[in-house]
């Protein structure tokens, strides 16, 4: 078996040596073999996960285990080599696709998966409404639009989520960006949405509890609870699915994470994790599908990047 010196292992990771001693001396190295003061290192060992990068373990309290794992995968794909830029552009068009698909199709979008993909690239669809068309092209400048402000790290703000909601919208120049005046219901939901009057101050509460939040959850917990709480409000005539997926994606780029598609086939748990949250008062279900979503999304990025 060949070995590696400290200084070639740093070299090779990309690390300090004081860090690649440090981490032989703490055990976190596998198959090391102490000689004197020196260590050798095996040369296929892979570079050991920096357990600094992960957040705090309080923080995943009863998710621990998927949340642990997603946190691990995340550190180790920062370190691996990015995708080259037509790579990262390839994976982000099949995904806005694939997404806007799912998207839309929650909310009774009748274009097929082909037939967004037409869409998108400037096709008409016969016998299709145009409404639907627009609902298409709406949702993909609405995620462009995402993709564009996650690179800055600032808190959300209401602005952000007319702005998105404008975009998914597009068709209905007369609600688009405003929130609603009337009072409405969602059919067989176990809440009500709160009366226009209450929408601008529990928006404003809300994204408020979002930044306390911040201390004591796990990023994937706390946006997942924020999307739930969103629709409850249903601060928006009509497009409040659409633009709240968006935000949940928003606040996941955001926060180092790959944007996720709820799956049009996974409606139904989708929809019961709502009822779980307005009827129990447990968020776990939908805390649990935002992150199996995650990890999937980041098993895909590392076997790629693997390849």
């Amino acid at each position: 078996m060949e070995y590696l010196t400290v200084t070639q292992a740093a070299e090779k990771w990309g690390i300090s040596t004081r860090r690649v001693r440090l981490l032989c001396a703490n055990g976190e190295i596998d198959g090391v073999i102490r000689k004197g003061k020196l260590y050798m290192i095996p040369a296929e060992t892979e570079k050991p996960l920096d357990k600094r990068k992960l957040p705090n373990k309080r923080k995943r309290g009863r998710f621990a285990d998927i949340l642990t794992e997603i946190d691990i995968k995340k550190v180790k794909l920062d370190d691996m080599h990015p995708l080259t830029a037509g790579e990262t552009q390839r994976l982000r068009d099949e995904f806005m696709v694939d997404f806007t698909y799912n998207s839309n199709a929650i909310e009774g979008n009748t274009l097929t998966l082909k037939e967004t993909a037409m869409v998108l690239e400037g096709m008409t669809i016969d016998r299709k409404p145009l409404k639907d068309h627009l609902e298409a092209v709406g949702h993909r400048d609405a995620f462009l639009y995402v993709e564009d402000i996650a690179q800055n790290k600032a808190r959300l703000r209401d602005t952000e989520i007319k702005a998105i909601h404008s975009l998914v919208l597009m068709n209905r120049p007369e609600d688009k960006g405003v929130y609603r005046r009337i009072p409405v219901t969602i059919a067989g939901a176990y809440t009500e949405p709160v009366q226009p009057f209450l929408i601008e101050p529990k928006l404003t509460e809300l994204l408020a509890e979002n930044e306390d939040r911040k201390k004591t959850m796990h990023p994937i917990e706390r946006i997942a609870r924020f999307h739930l709480e969103f629709e409850g409000i249903h601060p928006f005539i009509d497009g409040n699915g659409r633009t709240g997926r968006l935000i949940l994606n928003l606040e996941l780029i955001r926060n180092g994470y790959p944007a996720i598609n709820v799956k049009f086939t996974d409606r139904k748990r989708y929809y019961d994790a709502f009822d779980a949250f307005y009827r129990d008062g447990k968020a776990d279900d939908m805390v649990l599908l935002v992150a199996e979503y995650v990890n999937e999304r980041l098993d895909r990025y590392l076997e790629i990047v693997k390849e």
